[in-house]
Parts: C-alpha cells; structure tokens; sequence
C-alpha cells in the first residue's frame, strides 16, 4: 500500500503542472510549436541575418558569407527530445525514483533519395522506470553521458531499399504489423522480440522491396562479434533474419523469422518465427484497433519457446490516446523449465500542446511461485523541438 499512498501526490502535482503548462503554452511553447518536432539547420540559417530561425539570440555566431567550410548541409535536419519519469513499483523498489532520457537525431540527405541518420543519447533510466521507454536512456545504460546510440544509412538500389549501419538492428526496414502504441519496454515488441532481433544491435545490413497492393519483403542481418572474432565467424554471434508483410486499409498481417545464434562453441543456435496481425476500425472512439502478436522458438536438442501479446487501443479517447495489452515477460521455455508469466498493462497518452506529451502508466508483472505479483505506476513526461 505505501506505493498507492506515494500516488496520492499525483493529483496535488498535476494540479501545479496545469497552471505551468498553461502559462507555458501560452507564453513559450506556442512559439516552440511553430518549429514543430524538426527545424533545419543549414548553411542559409547560418548566413542569413534576417532568418526567423536564428540558433542564437542577435545572429552572434553567425557566418558573414556563404565561402566556408565546415557549414551544415541545407538537406542536414535536428530534432530533439526529453523525457522524465517518475515512477514507484508496489513488491519491488517501493521508493519514488525519478529519471530521464535524451536524444539527438541528426538527419541528412546527400541525393535526395537517400538519408544518413545518427542518434545520440544520453539517460540514466533504472529500477522501476526501466519499464518506460525512455528516449535516449536505453542507449548508455544509465551512465548519464552523451553516446551514440546508432549510425544509419539507406539509399535505393533500383527498386529495392538498402541499409547499413553500426549500434543498429537488422530489423530496421522490417514493417511489423502491430498499431498498439504501448509505452513499456516489455510489450512494445508486439510478442515478436526474438524473430524481428529487438535488442540485437550491432553490425547490421538489410534490404527491403515493395511489391505493390500492400505487400513487401524484408531481409536483415545483426552481427554482434568483436573486433577480434569478426562478422559471420565460428566465433561471433551472427543473426539472419526475413519478414513478408501485407497492409490493407483496415488489416495486416506480417510473418517474421530469425535464426540467432549462440555464444561461440555452444550448440544453442535457435530458429524463430513470429506471427503479427492488427485490425483497425473504420471511425475511431467506440472501438479500439486490435494488435495480436506470437512467436516460436526451436533448436536442435532444446526445448520450444513461446511468447505472445494482444493489445487494444482507442485512438480518440477523450483529448488522448488509451491502451491495454496483456502478454508473456519475454520467450517461457516450455511449462516445466520456466513458467509462462504475464504482464498486464494499461497507458493515457495525451497532448498538453504540439512538443509536451504525458503518459500515465500503470501494470502488473507475475512473479515466480511464492513471490508477490509486482504492480508498478509512473508517468512520463515527453518533450520534443
């Protein structure tokens, strides 16, 4: 009960947020709202005295002409974003605990069909706020400093979309057929994590082909080997990976599969396959969209995983968006090795204005047998320029 006892300072504490983001909208925000999520950042914003975008108050700093080197690119893009997490877990780290996430995304073209994309981040994300997704807290491992989280390129080759990239997944170009919009770390994968390689960031190339109608194809390739034992060796850890996906206006469904391989030396290489379907009403409010998700895992000599997620999502609820989801902690291996426990969650999202989002977020984590059930409350609060 002292977690439930906390959160009665909630409503005492959105009561002095509303009279701040009040004064806020209306004296700043509004004004940060008119840059949106992303302003550019180039070479004419430099030079350009009379610019309404200036980065510095009075143009110090700028470039008096346009012959310079080391200028931004007029195709180079920065957005930024902020998140804060208050949150207390009931079994658990029963302390209030506080943290924070950030992130940079620099984004620039060189042809204008291609981008290069590198995120820094920054974060201390921990203890019962680990369950949020923080922007840029999963990305330092709570080291609160700056690093880089992950460096893309993608450019056309003919038809096809082609990607390479460092700190990145291979399921960059996959399109995974799930709208549930959830914000905790556990069943943001849609029941999918193993076959669509969640967490395996490393080394990694892809492609992907539209066909037209709906469907298109992706291919992926995470390898995690060091410097010493290189990629696509005996002695990395190398993961392939393919998904077949189909939109309609209303539906979609995707099948992905995965072959992940273990530590070098051990015969625990595993194949996946993963199942995604969702559905969406015609008109938003009465009914939500319907995401379900479920994956089996086999290897040679061991024992079949599962995992699995259905989540429900109203759209337009009230100003914000609500949503509910049950599913596994991860892959169970078989009932007798390890148990299959659920997480069940329930999130509001909404806008104060177009850069402040807050996200109430409370959910309930089975246990092993003879350990109380853990149930976890925060909320979030999400900044974008």
């Amino acid at each position: 009960m002292k977690l439930f006892k906390r959160l009665l300072i909630a409503p005492a504490a959105l009561g002095l947020l509303a009279p701040l983001a009040a004064s806020a909208s209306e004296v700043n925000l509004n004004e940060v709202s008119n840059y949106s999520e992303e302003f550019e950042i180039n070479s004419t914003t430099f030079n350009n005295p009379s610019s309404t975008s200036k980065l510095l108050a009075g143009g110090e700093g700028m470039v008096d002409n346009h012959d310079h080197d080391g200028g931004f690119s007029e195709t180079t893009t920065a957005s930024f974003s902020a998140d804060f997490a208050a949150a207390s877990e009931d079994g658990g780290s029963e302390a209030l605990q506080a943290y924070y996430g950030f992130q940079i995304d620099l984004n620039t073209s060189f042809t204008g069909e291609d981008s290069l994309d590198v995120s820094i981040d920054a974060g201390n994300s921990g203890g019962a706020a680990s369950e949020f997704d923080l922007n840029g807290a999963h990305g330092t491992g709570g080291a609160d400093v700056l690093s880089v989280d992950g460096v893309v390129y993608t450019f056309p080759v003919g038809p096809t979309t082609v990607f390479v990239g460092d700190n990145a997944d291979g399921s960059t170009l996959y399109s995974t057929a799930c709208v549930y919009g959830g914000p905790s770390n556990n069943l943001d994968d849609c029941g999918n994590g193993s076959s669509a390689m969640a967490g395996g960031e490393g080394t990694a190339f892809g492609a992907s082909y539209e066909f037209g109608d709906g469907f298109s194809v992706a291919v992926g390739y995470t390898g995690a080997g060091s410097s010493a034992s290189g990629l696509m060796t005996e002695e990395g850890s190398d993961t392939f990976g393919g998904q077949i996906s189909y939109a309609a206006d209303s539906y979609g469904v995707s099948f992905t599969a995965a072959n992940v391989e273990g530590a070098s030396g051990a015969n625990d290489d595993r194949n996946y396959m993963g199942f995604n379907g969702y559905w969406t009403p015609a008109e938003t409010g009465a009914f939500p969209s319907i995401s379900a998700g479920y994956e089996v895992g086999t290897g040679d000599g061991l024992a079949d995983t599962n995992q699995w997620f259905v989540g429900l999502q109203w759209d337009e609820a009230g100003p914000g968006t609500l949503g509910t989801a049950v599913g596994t902690i991860g892959a169970s291996i078989g009932d007798v090795y390890d148990p299959e426990y659920l997480m069940y969650e329930a999130f509001y999202s909404y806008e104060i204005n177009d850069g402040m989002t807050i996200t109430p977020l409370i959910y309930v984590k089975e246990t092993a047998a003879g350990s109380d059930d853990l149930t976890g409350m925060m909320v979030k609060t999400s900044f974008s320029f």
